[in-house]
């Protein structure tokens, strides 16, 4: 399947779950923090997800939170009557969504000298030198 964002293709984007992770990720970025039946609802309403199970729905929402993309921010009642988590984006989310919509030549274009000086530091220093694998 080919990639359909501009930038880079992430793990949350790949696979079977890619398109159920991009929907999750929406309803959180639309909606605010939600509890996991309230994402639900929401994605139910869109006609490619109207038989998506809540088990289905909330086994990724906890998949998510174990990855480190979405984060629980509180409890709200219900109308059941029970207190349910409710979930929120995370920074880290917010930046796999930038980085899976960003054209990285137009990143490029964009970039003045300083910048990309700054980012070229800052990724040298994560150890991502495309040195590393060269015999010295």
């Amino acid at each position: 399947m080919p990639h359909k964002g501009k930038g880079i293709r992430l793990s949350a984007f790949r696979g079977s779950g890619s398109k159920l992770n991009r929907a999750i990720f929406e309803a959180l970025a639309f909606k605010g923090p939600l509890t996991v039946y309230e994402i639900y609802k929401y994605i139910r309403k869109k006609t490619i997800f109207r038989r998506k199970l809540y088990s289905v729905i909330n086994r990724r929402v906890k998949g998510l939170v174990r990855k480190g993309y979405l984060s629980c921010v509180g409890r709200r009642k219900t109308k059941a009557g029970f207190m349910a988590p409710v979930y929120a984006l995370t920074s880290k989310a917010y930046l796999a969504i930038l980085l899976y919509e960003l054209n990285l030549e137009e990143l490029l274009e964009k970039l003045s000298e300083a910048e990309a000086m700054q980012l070229m530091a800052f990724l040298l220093s994560l150890n991502m030198s495309v040195f590393r694998h060269c015999a010295v």
